[in-house]
């Protein structure tokens, strides 16, 4: 993975057919387990069983290339078909280790032990990592504190204000962009849709899993997003990581921002394809990268968010596009978190900066404005219909269950209606008076994407900027305590020293109910400053 002089890919792996033997990293699977030996022992195999059958060697492997046969003391190759010692070990489907051969027998363990091709490191527990992790001592000391920010249970519906571990509490910190799991015709379109089909269907899209439902969604998208054709998954995970993990090839090349969603760089790993980054939507960047990918061979895809889930900033599609054109390469967008939201049709960031037409590829989830759980993609109809039929995490999974389906179908066509604009334009009214109030309380709040005209592009997601990690969750802590769910952003999820508040607003919540959140955020700041020092200041 190429990063842009940025950071190192730990992802990075070696070519297809590279058959080697790396050295493992602290935590993880040092060997291989051992083989069946039950088959074809020689009489040197006895004599080996009296030092049992452990592989012997040190913590840290040496790497040990296979991509030509070792030649031993008779001259036959050692490779994929010969017997071996080391326990009868195999590693990516090789036997490694020394060919028996007809004149073997325990007086020649020594000149065997010679020729052996690697000595393999000691068997680790796989699960180590779980007991080692260096986030272990953070988990216990904020447990300890009860500041863990993660797996606070909500016990009622997502809404404005919300019932959270006994008593009621804003809510900032949700994707529920419109409001829509509120709305009565979504909750009748999920019991509806139970009602006629129960509550599963216990079958894959692929086979007996796809309702009349699921096809009414799809045209509904296809049309709402202006493609030929569109394709519903279970979640949008799914949908980022099938569709590149089925488009892209071991001899493609994906060019990914640095902000991208974490489930697209699954889908990247997923298809084994060559990983380039480019830093955080910065266009000189992305085209030197291009520059580069055009001598990798293969095909180039370039995916990017649309708007990024953490900082809530917007890709500069047109400049995006006109790199994409002059250099070869496709282009998706991940339309998640702009879906319902951006756009007069609210079609997304392509439809707001006028690139429909020029973008490949558009992915969307149904966790956020459509209220919902799903995913799609949507674009040239043999496009999909290939996904359909080749996609994995399509075909070999459990389809949306009905209640899901029936719910995401009615918030699009509220979208669709002439209720959609008048939702879209609230929730972004709402996001620049929570952004203004927080700024003039002297936080600092990531600015608007500023378009090449001037214009600043407004979203949902609000960050208010902290540093620290351990400042981050203490800040969280004392807004919980005091009646605020907001959502917690530390490292590695954001780059070291960038730990964030990320607050969201919703079409449904009202000035009065922002006001009593910005003035929980006024009392904390001013408590908070006083024990453990200042906070970053705004920076207008």
């Amino acid at each position: 993975m190429d990063v842009d002089e940025e950071r190192a890919c730990a992802n990075d792996r070696d070519a297809p057919g590279a058959l080697t033997v790396a050295d493992p990293r602290p935590g993880q699977l040092a060997g291989a387990a051992a083989a069946d030996q039950s088959h074809s022992r020689g009489a040197g195999d006895e004599a080996r069983r009296s030092h049992g059958d452990r592989l012997h060697g040190g913590r840290h492997g040496r790497r040990v290339g296979l991509d030509r046969p070792h030649r031993g003391q008779h001259g036959q190759p050692v490779d994929d078909l010969g017997l071996v010692d080391l326990g009868g070990c195999v590693v990516g489907g090789v036997r490694l280790g020394h060919r028996v051969t007809h004149g073997d027998s325990a007086g020649g363990q020594d000149q065997r032990a010679s020729s052996m091709t690697a000595v393999m490191p000691e068997l680790v527990d796989v699960f180590a990592k779980a007991r080692q992790h260096e986030r272990l001592e953070q988990l216990r000391a904020a447990r300890e504190l009860d500041a863990l920010p993660y797996f606070r249970v909500l016990e009622g519906p997502t809404l404005p204000v919300v019932e959270m571990e006994g008593r009621r509490r804003i809510m900032l910190g949700s994707n529920n962009y419109l409001g829509l799991t509120g709305d009565e015709r979504v909750r009748q379109g999920a019991m509806d849709a139970i009602a006629k089909y129960g509550t599963g269907i216990t079958g894959s899209r692929f086979l007996n899993g796809t309702l009349d439902l699921h096809v009414e969604l799809e045209h509904e998208l296809a049309d709402w997003l202006g493609t030929e054709d569109a394709l519903v998954f279970t979640t949008g995970h799914q949908a980022n990581i099938g569709t590149l993990g089925t488009i892209l090839g071991p001899g493609d090349t994906v060019v990914v921002d640095s902000g991208d969603h974490a489930s697209i760089l699954d889908g990247c790993i997923l298809a084994r394809a060559k990983v380039r980054a480019f830093r955080h939507n910065r266009l000189d960047r992305l085209q030197r990268t291009l520059e580069r990918a055009a001598g990798d061979g293969g095909g180039i895809l370039v995916v990017v968010d649309g708007v990024f889930s953490t900082e809530g900033d917007v890709a500069p599609l047109p400049e995006i596009v006109e790199l994409c054109q002059a250099h070869g390469a496709r282009l998706m967008v991940d339309e998640a978190h702009a879906l319902g939201v951006l756009g007069a049709r609210g079609a997304g960031t392509c439809e707001l900066l006028g690139v429909e037409e020029q973008v490949d590829l558009r992915m969307a989830t149904f966790s956020k404005s459509l209220a919902s759980c799903g995913g799609v993609i949507a674009g040239p109809a043999d496009v999909v219909e290939f996904l359909r039929i080749q996609a994995r995490p399509f075909i070999f999974t459990a389809s949306g269950v009905p209640a899901a389906i029936g719910a995401a179908l009615a918030a699009v066509r509220i979208c669709r209606s002439d209720e959609g604009p008048p939702l879209f334009s609230r929730v972004l009214d709402n996001a620049r008076y929570l952004h203004s109030g927080l700024s003039e309380l002297g936080f600092q709040v990531v600015k608007p994407t500023q378009l090449v005209d001037g214009t600043a592009v407004v979203t949902p997601v609000v960050p208010v900027v902290v540093g620290d990690d351990w400042k981050a969750v203490f800040l969280w802590k004392e807004l919980y305590d005091a009646g605020l769910f907001v959502n917690v952003m530390i490292h590695p999820a954001v780059p070291p020293a960038g730990a964030l508040l990320r607050t969201s607003v919703m079409a449904t919540h009202d000035h009065e109910t922002l006001d009593q959140a910005l003035e929980i955020f006024s009392a904390v700041k001013r408590s908070f400053e006083s024990q453990h020092g200042s906070l970053p200041p705004d920076g207008r």
